[in-house]
């Protein structure tokens, strides 16, 4: 360059700045890689489960209350002692919910629960250790780090004429897995700890059981509803095109994405989520009268009903939810409407239970009821010109279990020659049900209804936890 030339500086600048931006996309490329694939990653967002540590303090704060209704349940039963006994790496069903919700480690331990007449309830802990949270609810001195001495001191102390265990009933009636946790070992441990005489007080503690574990507290309801929110903000999510993209997701990918959203937000669940698949010409594989889960390798295509079962566990509480969508056809801006009427016949099923159900009503009637309501329906529509319907009812109480303890309005319920028993004021339930007709859309095909909401019994009727399903989640 010449002494005293010009300088043209633009062209020199253009080079620079063009230099520079090539630097940096070649620095960021991995950076800028990672970004985008993590904004295909689910976030976890939705509600939250409470920390563990809140948790178990609502649940003890729920348990003393609970206790507080134990000594009128022993007498209601005629039961004068009742012995929950918990095994290291077989805990007791019924553990969590008598005892503070915190782990066990002993061998063999026992919680005991005495009518001691004019002196109310007495409760201890037989355990090999004890710490203050345990003996906030329960008499457990030293000498109960002996546990068979321990147990012969307490039932001496009392003398029970009646000692409640879970147990089978001698007559086999039929009995539920928490009702018959004892095992065989812990029996026979008993029995010759406490010897023949006491042996033949033993009595099965099944109905004291139900009773305790199917009595909801007021203090629960809030939290319950909380927790039938997250449920339903999650199978909404799993039944949207945030998850489900037609013609290229899979029944497992809805199952994994509704697992890993329950890490995330550190929720459990008592059993696995499913889904089910209806497609116009291939009506679905039937298990044992009811429309069968789908594979995990099939893919969702347009024109598909999915439903989906899926619960929730948290706080010792247990939440079951079905609910359905409609993977909306191009062009499509709702469901065809011979679908659609399946959703109203069932909505009218979910009626029919409501309006049926008050406290003390045997549950047989209540399914009795809203089974004939729905045979003049389905007469009427047919009067109209409209398809008819079929319906059944399964539904099932719901709380401590998913399954839970208590009267079922189930029509399998007569099958098992239950006796009839009155429904329990407060008590939840699950209200599962469904309709199926002929979809004239669908050239005929018969399709299913399924919905599941979990409801409180109140002096008029179930109420619902969340508004019920009157229209399907679209897809598109």
């Amino acid at each position: 360059m010449k002494r005293g030339a010009k300088v043209r500086l633009a062209p020199i600048l253009r080079y620079n700045a063009w230099v520079t931006r090539s630097l940096i996309r070649v620095a960021a490329a991995p950076l800028l890689a990672a970004v985008f694939a993590c904004a295909h990653v689910p976030t976890p967002s939705g509600p939250r489960a409470l920390p563990l540590s809140r948790q178990i303090a609502m649940r003890e704060e729920w348990l003393a209350k609970r206790h507080a209704l134990v000594l009128e349940m022993l007498r209601r039963h005629q039961i004068a002692m009742w012995i929950v006994v918990n095994e290291e790496f077989h805990d007791d069903p019924v553990t969590q919910y008598v005892a503070p919700p915190r782990p066990y480690a002993g061998g063999r331990d026992f919680f005991v629960f005495a009518d001691a007449g004019d002196q109310g309830l007495k409760r201890y802990a037989i355990t090999g250790y004890a710490e203050d949270n345990l003996l906030r609810f329960f008499e457990s001195p030293e000498e109960f780090r002996k546990v068979k001495e321990g147990i012969q001191a307490v039932v001496a102390r009392h003398d029970p004429r009646s000692i409640g265990l879970s147990i089978e009933p001698r007559d086999y009636r039929p009995s539920r897995g928490v009702t018959r946790s004892l095992t065989r070992s812990s029996y026979e441990f008993l029995a010759e700890a406490l010897g023949p005489r006491m042996e033949a007080r033993f009595v099965p503690a099944g109905p004291l059981v139900e009773e305790y574990l199917d009595t909801r507290l007021p203090g629960e309801r809030e939290p319950y509803a909380e927790l039938c929110a997250a449920t339903e903000d999650l199978t909404r999510r799993a039944l949207s095109s945030e998850v489900i993209t037609p013609g290229r997701t899979t029944v497992g990918d809805v199952r994994r994405f509704l697992y890993d959203r329950l890490a995330d937000l550190g929720y459990g669940t008592w059993f696995q989520p499913d889904m089910r698949v209806q497609r116009k010409g291939s009506a679905g594989q039937l298990s044992r009268g009811f429309l069968g889960v789908a594979p995990e390798s099939v893919v969702i295509e347009r024109g598909d009903l999915l439903h989906v079962d899926f619960g929730l566990t948290s706080f010792g509480l247990n939440t079951d939810w079905q609910k359905m969508a409609y993977v909306l056809r191009e062009g499509e801006t709702d469901a065809p409407p011979g679908i659609k009427n399946l959703l109203a016949n069932t909505n009218a099923l979910q009626d029919a239970v409501v309006r049926s159900a008050r406290p003390g009503i045997s549950s047989g009637d209540v399914y009795d009821a809203a089974m004939n309501a729905m045979k003049t329906r389905s007469a009427e529509g047919v009067a109209q010109g409209r398809v008819p319907f079929t319906a059944q009812i399964y539904s099932h109480p719901l709380g401590t279990q998913g399954h839970g303890l208590g009267p079922s309005i189930d029509f399998r319920a007569a099958s098992r020659n239950e006796p009839p028993r009155g429904l329990r004021k407060g008590s939840y339930v699950a209200i599962e049900l469904n309709t199926k007709a002929a979809v004239p859309e669908w050239g005929g095909q018969e399709v299913f209804a399924m919905e599941e909401d979990p409801a409180e019994l109140t002096d008029e009727g179930y109420r619902f936890f969340r508004l019920r399903q009157t229209e399907y989640y679209l897809i598109r």
